[in-house]
């Protein structure tokens, strides 16, 4: 039997790639989810994203975790690896077969991030906003770029002091 695709001739191509990605994302957690278990989506583990960037003072981490309150939040840095844990709890207000859909991810999650040697571990400082967690690294003093001004003379002066240097 032959099926009826609609066409659609200014549908984005990336709506497919979408369509494609939430597909393929269902069937690997169907495959992953012990038998019987039926909560596995909503109570795993997750991993939050994260941006990471630096300027010339400090390097910077932003993770997202909203829904995780800072009491539930450890950040920790020991030989040069940054550690950020977490945990976001499910409220058992309501009860679960009220729920028709649970796609936000619950549970525990640990991040570990290699610092590089010129940041300075024992400079660390952590805030939380609007769900974001920003962690701020200072870089150490000799890994901040210096400027050295450089004079700049007639070539005849330049010879001179060349010359004054290698009879010395």
């Amino acid at each position: 039997m032959t099926t009826l695709t609609r066409f659609v001739p200014f549908r984005s191509p990336l709506a497919d790639v979408a369509v494609l990605q939430n597909r393929l994302n269902s069937i690997f957690n169907d495959f992953a989810r012990p038998e019987g278990e039926q909560e596995s989506l909503a109570m795993g583990n997750f991993i939050p994203p994260v941006d990471v960037y630096e300027d010339e003072h400090q390097v910077v981490l932003k993770l997202e975790v909203p829904g995780i309150k800072q009491a539930d939040l450890d950040v920790r840095v020991e030989n040069q690896t940054l550690t950020v844990k977490g945990e976001r709890k499910f409220e058992k207000d309501e009860k679960e077969e009220n729920f028709h859909r649970i796609e936000r991810r619950y549970g525990s999650f640990t991040r570990s991030f290699t610092l590089p040697q010129t940041v300075d571990a024992g400079t660390v400082k952590a805030g939380y906003d609007a769900g974001v967690l920003t962690v701020s690294l200072s870089k150490k003093e000799a890994a901040k770029p210096k400027q050295v001004k450089v004079e700049i003379g007639t070539t005849a002066a330049h010879a001179k002091q060349v010359e004054a240097k290698t009879a010395a």
